[in-house]
């Protein structure tokens, strides 16, 4: 004989159906939550729209969409990245893993002049190094990515941005600064203070070669 009760023998117990949530609940459903928002202008917004047209593959606009997101707001929030996003019909999280990948884009504040000194090979051997350190003194900082008391600079060391036979150079507001020497960051921090920079070899100083 079996151990198990005869289901067909046992008492038959009416219980009341419970009404599933959508029964019971007949309340529209909520709008999802808007997107944090990430406060890129409609100029901006519509130049990275354009972008997508311009390339075969529209994930070949992430990264000059970002671009423009960090050039408005200096760095890039969750939000302007949810936008890029949108405007570009792609996966939230893709559009954030390229701009965690590349060191380039920002995901805090940075100052509004950031300096990228390059530390490459090249621009090593010919006082990256000593650059760096200069660069910190001139804008009152000690370590990579701290923002000045002004709020103006920032710097950071970065490898190869591809002009080796000028090293030692860096990028500065979209623009590279070749053959650096001190007189010639003094200047170009100077002008960005919005005052003449010292020049103990005469009123023009000459520049480095810029990209």
């Amino acid at each position: 004989m079996s151990d198990f009760p005869d289901l067909n023998r046992l008492p038959v117990i009416a219980h009341a159906e419970k009404p599933s949530t959508y029964e019971t609940d007949q309340r529209p459903l909520a709008p999802p939550p808007p997107l944090e928002a990430g406060g890129l202008s409609e100029h901006t917004l519509a130049e990275i729209r354009e972008l997508a047209a311009q390339f075969p593959q529209v994930r070949s606009a992430v990264m000059p969409a970002l671009d423009l997101a960090q050039e408005e707001l200096g760095h890039l929030t969750p939000g302007a990245m949810a936008q890029v996003a949108q405007e570009l019909k792609l996966d939230p999280g893709y559009v954030e893993g390229v701009a965690t990948f590349y060191t380039l884009f920002h995901l805090e504040p940075l100052g509004r002049h950031h300096l990228y000194v390059c530390t490459n090979l090249s621009c090593k051997l010919r006082g990256a190094d000593e650059v760096i350190q200069h660069v910190r003194r001139r804008i009152g900082v000690k370590e990579d990515r701290e923002v000045s008391s002004d709020g103006l600079f920032s710097t950071e060391a970065v490898e190869c941005l591809g002009a080796c036979e000028y090293a030692p150079m860096m990028r500065l507001d979209h623009e590279f600064h070749y053959d650096l020497t001190p007189d010639k960051i003094d200047t170009l921090i100077e002008e960005r203070r919005g005052r003449p920079a010292p020049d103990p070899h005469g009123p023009n100083p000459r520049h480095g070669r810029r990209a």
